[in-house]
Formats: structure tokens, sequence, C-alpha cells
């Protein structure tokens, strides 16, 4: 065999079926709640570890809620898929979960760089298991590739047939194949859960850093903004944006650079920016 066949993993529960990627997003949201509680211990912060249950709950709507009109607005335009399964975009859900944080945060007039700065490798972690999840049900994978480690997905979301990708992604119809012939692509789900996890251990070995809290959120927008500039090259998508780049890396590249700004910002501690272990 010269190349990879992906079949979608899931868990039959009777009539019903637990898929793959529930159980990563599931698994995602777990292990975020773990890293950031026990961050925020750690820090001396124990009480505001207390309210993370309630921060993840927020998340969830935020990401279900972002995601959605992300889809929509960017993708779509076609309000009727506000009642489909589809379309949970990250940036939409990132952005989704950041403003629910932000707002049960500032209700309960708590500090919301302190809990951005243990957020940032948590959400890494969470995104690196999370998108194992595209993998299991063959969703988000990438352009055609030949190479031996390329993967066809037969029963993919949708299949990587070549009349599907021609009509969904625009991908041209290779010399000799029909449309019902299965095209093999780059594994782009498998790209992006190793960067991710590159990316939870850079901002793991910086969790100890002297600037004021919310320096290292920063550093995760940095970072996941690269990441996602870089995986879209490989991506099997049709929505330009600004000439050649997508919206993802566009927003990607926003998205940096106001990360690179917050690392700027929050570079120093002084009067009304704490240190990650201080008390106030």
């Amino acid at each position: 065999m010269d190349h990879i066949i992906h079949h979608p993993f899931e868990i039959k529960l009777g009539p019903l079926a637990l898929t793959g990627f529930g159980i990563a997003v599931l698994m995602a949201f777990v292990i975020a709640q773990i890293i950031s509680q026990r961050e925020l211990t750690r820090r001396g912060h124990a009480v505001e570890a207390e309210a993370i249950p309630d921060l993840i709950f927020a998340s969830v709507l935020g990401m279900l809620v972002g995601g959605k009109l992300y889809y929509i607005l960017v993708i779509s335009h076609d309000w009727r898929d506000l009642l489909t399964r589809a379309g949970f975009v990250f940036w939409g859900g990132l952005m989704g979960g950041v403003l629910f944080n932000w707002l049960y945060i500032t209700r309960k007039k708590i500090s919301f760089a302190r809990f951005a700065d243990v957020a940032g490798p948590a959400i890494a972690a969470a995104y690196s298991v999370g998108r194992t999840g595209c993998w299991a049900v063959g969703d988000d994978y990438g352009h055609p590739w030949t190479s031996r480690f390329a993967v066809a997905f037969p029963e993919g979301s949708p299949p990587s047939t070549a009349g599907i990708m021609n009509q969904v992604f625009g991908t041209p119809i290779p010399p000799g194949a029909t449309p019902d012939t299965v095209l093999t692509v780059h594994p782009t789900q498998l790209y992006e859960t190793g960067m991710a996890l590159v990316m939870f251990l850079v901002l793991w070995r910086f969790r100890d850093h002297k600037h004021a809290e919310g320096w290292l959120f920063g550093m995760y927008c940095v970072l996941a903004g690269i990441e996602r500039f870089i995986v879209e090259f490989f991506r099997a998508k049709d929505d330009r944006f600004f000439g050649p780049l997508t919206a993802a890396q566009v927003i990607g590249l926003a998205i940096a650079a106001a990360g690179f700004a917050v690392m700027a910002a929050r570079n120093r501690t002084g009067p009304g920016r704490p240190g990650i272990h201080a008390m106030a």
C-alpha cells in the first residue's frame, strides 16, 4: 500500500453513536480545566481556581456561538446553517470563548489577565487533543498529495473524492481521475495536533515568566496565529479573502499581531500589573 486509508472512529451504544470528535472535544475541555486549575493553585490563587468550572462552561457556550457565527458570516453566508451540525470554526470559537469569559470575569470583578495567563497553555493543550477529533471523523483534511504518508478519506466528512473536492473546495480533478476517484490528501489534522503540542510545550516552558499577568496569553496568540497561518497552506479550502490568503490566515496574522502587542504591554510588572505570583 502506497498510502494510508482512513476510516472514521466511533463507539456504538445501541441506537446511538459516540463519535471520535465528541470524545476528543470532551477530553479537550477536561484537560483545559485541569491545567488551568492546577496552574492557578500553584501560583497561589486557589480562590480564582474555583471559578474555572464556570469559565469552562462559558467557554463551551462561547465556542458554540462564536464558532457558528464565524462559519455563517465568513464561510457559508447562509443563516440556515445555524441549525446544522456543521460549522463550528476554531477562530470563531476562540473569540467567542474569550468574549464569554471576559463577560463572566468582569461581572465577578476578578482579574481577566490572571485567568488569561494560565489559559494560554491550557488552550494549546486542549487544541492539540481536540484536533484528533477532526482526524477521527475525517474532517478538515488538506490538498491532494501523492506521498506514501498521504491519507485517503473514503468515508470522510466530506469524503475526499475528486468530485466532492472539486465541488466543495474548488480542487481541480486530476487527469485520469473520475468524480468518484478517492484522492489522497495531506493529513492536516495531524499537522495541527503536532504543532499545537509544540505550542503547549513552549508555553509550558515559559509559565514561570517574570512579566505581568497576561503576557503568556499574548505569546499564545502569537504562536496560534503563526501555526494557523502555516497550516492553511496545506488545507483544502476555497475561501480566499485577501489575494492568495484565506480568511483564517488573515485572522491568524491579526491575532499574532495582537499577541505581540499584549506581550509588549505586559512586558514588565508595575502598578496595576502584578506578576504571576502576586496575591493582589
